[in-house]
């Protein structure tokens, strides 16, 4: 599995991850789903997404069940209706029991709310200077949230979770190259879109890696430095095609054509979120 090294984490991750959106909705498919995080982290993908919004903290249990005795980094966030800077610590405490785990290792903000910004932070650096939590970060963020985080917490945050696949290009822009610039994670989730994207267009580049569309379409929104990749199943079989898909390095060709069939953005475009 290669990795993704970003300077602001100070060990490397795996470039395509686990997320766990939609985990935990049904108990009685709570041990597959577990089974297959298990899966994913035998194949290498050992960093696991979760969030205590996803069926109200039931990924969370599910991700417990998956990690327990295994080297994982494990990543949660808070809602932005908890992120005060009492709200954030007590989430993170009750995050940490349902995960069963005692420090998280990337610990994010979902999205900007009505929170001051610079209360979750300072709650943010409390939790890192008491061992909760050793990397904060944020999601949803677009240019204008990261300048203001970076303002307030010169050099912390790590890591910028955003809804990027080859239809939601707006990060193209400028938003990726500022991480990157600034030793941020960039990660992107619903790589696969709801699982919907137009297959078809990427079929030949697919054919030409022995790969499979969705590979083609995880490798792209890995494809630069300081990028990662989170997708979701909890189908065997498909676990086994994300990790593989982390071998695909797509050519200048490849990239070329994806740009003719997925046209990068021509001026600043709004973050689109699931």
């Amino acid at each position: 599995m290669r990795t993704a090294a970003v300077s602001r984490i100070n060990r490397p991750l795996p470039l395509v991850g686990q997320g766990t959106w939609e985990m935990g909705n049904k108990r009685a498919q709570r041990e597959a789903e577990a089974a297959a995080l298990r899966l994913g982290l035998d194949l290498g993908m050992t960093l696991i997404d979760t969030a205590e919004m996803y069926a109200s903290g039931g990924a969370e249990e599910v991700v417990a069940q998956a990690i327990k005795g295994r080297d994982v980094f494990v990543e949660t966030k808070v809602l932005p209706g908890n992120a005060s800077r009492k709200g954030t610590i007590k989430a993170c405490e009750a995050s940490l029991k349902r995960l069963g785990i005692e420090c998280i290792d990337l610990y994010l903000l979902h999205w900007p709310g009505s929170y001051l910004l610079e209360d979750t932070i300072a709650a943010f650096e409390e939790l890192a200077k008491a061992g909760k939590i050793a990397h904060w970060g944020v999601s949803n963020f677009d240019v204008q949230g990261m300048r203001e985080v970076e303002a307030l917490a010169p050099g912390r945050c790590a890591c910028n979770q955003v809804l990027y696949n080859v239809c939601a290009r707006g990060p193209d822009w400028e938003l990726i190259k500022w991480c990157q610039d600034h030793g941020i994670l960039f990660q992107a989730y619903s790589p696969l879109g709801q699982g919907n994207l137009p297959w078809k267009k990427l079929a030949p580049i697919a054919t030409r890696h022995h790969a499979t569309p969705a590979q083609v379409a995880l490798a792209f929104s890995a494809r630069l430095a300081g990028m990662q990749t989170i997708p979701k199943t909890s189908r065997p079989q498909r676990v086994r095609e994300n990790a593989a898909a982390a071998d695909i390095v797509l050519t200048s060709q490849d990239l070329a054509e994806l740009d003719r069939a997925f046209a990068p953005p021509n001026g600043p475009t709004p973050l689109e979120t699931a």
